[in-house]
């Protein structure tokens, strides 16, 4: 197996023993992005919407120091701690996707690290 692993140095630092991403052939498998700030790696003040805009500029970074886009995401997870966020979250995913859109799951979660409200994994074709 061929498994390089994918550092976005505008992505905040991974807070476990886990890569931003890694690709594995034409694959792209992107670890779950928090909203937590590149520079504090704290979780952006100003509610739901704040925290899902870091979300996917998280993400963004990340596809970006793959080489990749949204435009070659396949899969999407999204993870909320309150599901009264989905339409807020929903529009914000809404921005970044375009059709044909991605397939997506949206899970409740009892919690997420350090009191996130919402965390994105993506898979994407790589380039």
């Amino acid at each position: 197996m061929t498994r390089e692993t994918v550092h976005a140095p505008g992505a905040p630092a991974a807070v476990g023993p886990y890569s931003h991403a890694v690709r594995d052939g034409d694959r792209l498998y992107l670890s779950g992005q928090a909203p937590f700030h590149p520079e504090t790696g704290q979780v952006v003040e100003g509610g739901i919407e704040a925290q899902a805009r870091q979300v996917f500029a998280n993400l963004a970074a990340v596809l970006d120091a793959a080489g990749s886009s949204f435009a070659d995401v396949l899969k999407v997870n999204v993870y909320l701690t309150d599901l009264a966020d989905f339409q807020t979250v929903n529009a914000i995913y809404a921005e970044a996707f375009t059709e044909p859109f991605p397939a997506r799951t949206t899970i409740g979660v009892a919690g997420l690290p350090l009191g996130a409200a919402v965390e994105i994994e993506l898979i994407a074709r790589a380039r």
